[in-house]
């Protein structure tokens, strides 16, 4: 089977023509136009194409996903909401005030799955602000995302962070602990970007906004600032990577208790995915979330996979961050499985 040629799609814009790759973020501050995935464990990859051109629409219709049965869970719901309770333990203890809890669902694709399909079929069943397509089969990076969330945007020296915290189906499902979670990860990420800016210029211009996306609504924040002289994009991913709205605060701790409990690595989930054009100054990094990614190198087969996951509090209920994370998955599984009639606002 003839590989599928590299190529990304964010935007309305199609970059082919790959002519470099590297695993140094400096290099997103040189020339050029460059995708970037940026995986949770902290490996990343930037792409350099030289042909960047306005094409709005993927192709439509070349899509065949993996049947719906076929998906399997690295976190069952007794092991997650064990999990939960853990974390519920480790808050009473004084350790942490909130940590993501995620896990991993995977399915067998065919060889010849190409993600740029996948991405058109997510632009009709699940649209979002950040969608878009890493395809570098020769570096392992295969990525549709419908990511509604923004890590990183950049124009010059001025960033910007949009951290998503608390989920419900409609604005009446989201409770106190939904915001409590989303001012808890607003001062993380205030801090992070406190590291990089110069100060006094981080501020929180939108605090628990409600979004409405596909199927669910979100609490949304903004946070600003202007970063330091001689500040790049390498210094903005040591301060602020992994993204803290899936990971906990504080982040330390979060991250040692996500490696306790989670069984399966999240690999672009939960990560940075975007594009940097390096020669305005200028980027867009979304939190890899809502994304899926072939696993070429999965022993049987290739393997499409997606991530889920929840903000753990002390005012959690195991039970039902279990069902917010089938309720952030249901959508996206029944649209990549060809299971979601996009003329109706229900899964089938």
């Amino acid at each position: 089977m003839p590989e599928l040629a590299p190529m990304a799609r964010f935007g309305g814009l199609v970059a082919s023509d790959l002519r470099d790759v590297t695993t140094d973020p400096t290099a997103l501050d040189s020339s050029g136009f460059w995708a970037v995935a940026a995986d949770f464990e902290g490996q990343t990859v930037c792409a350099r194409f030289l042909d960047v051109r306005p094409d709005p629409a993927p192709p439509a219709g070349k899509w065949h996903g993996p049947a719906p049965a076929d998906w399997v869970s690295s976190l069952d719901r007794d092991a997650y909401t064990a999990g939960v309770r853990r974390i519920r333990a480790y808050i009473a203890a004084g350790e942490v005030y909130q940590a993501n809890l995620c896990r991993v669902l995977s399915a067998p694709i065919a060889p010849d799955a190409d993600v740029d399909a996948l991405t058109a079929l997510l632009a009709s069943g699940n649209p979002a602000p950040y969608a878009g397509t890493i395809r570098l089969p020769a570096h392992g990076v295969e990525i549709a995302t419908a990511s509604p969330e923004l890590f990183l945007r950049r124009r010059g020296s001025a960033v910007e962070s949009g951290p998503i915290k608390g989920t419900g189906r409609t604005e009446a499902d989201l409770l106190p602990k939904d915001h409590a979670e989303n001012v808890m990860i607003v001062d993380l990420v205030r801090n992070d970007l406190g590291r990089v800016c110069a100060t006094g210029t981080v501020t929180v211009p939108e605090l628990c906004v409600v979004e409405k996306h596909p199927g669910l609504v979100h609490l949304v924040s903004t946070v600003r600032g202007e970063l330091r002289d001689g500040a790049g994009w390498a210094e903005l991913f040591a301060a602020t990577f992994p993204p803290g709205s899936v990971t906990g605060a504080p982040k330390s701790s979060a991250l040692r208790i996500i490696g306790e409990l989670e069984t399966a690595p999240r690999g672009p989930y939960c990560g940075g995915i975007g594009w940097v054009d390096a020669d305005r100054g200028t980027g867009e990094l979304a939190v890899g979330i809502r994304t899926f990614w072939i696993d070429r190198a999965a022993p049987g087969g290739p393997l499409l996979r997606f991530g889920t996951g929840a903000g753990i509090t002390w005012g959690s209920d195991p039970g039902r961050e279990w069902e917010e994370t089938e309720l952030k998955a249901s959508r996206l599984l029944a649209v990549a499985s060809g299971e979601y009639d996009t003329t109706s606002e229900e899964t089938l």
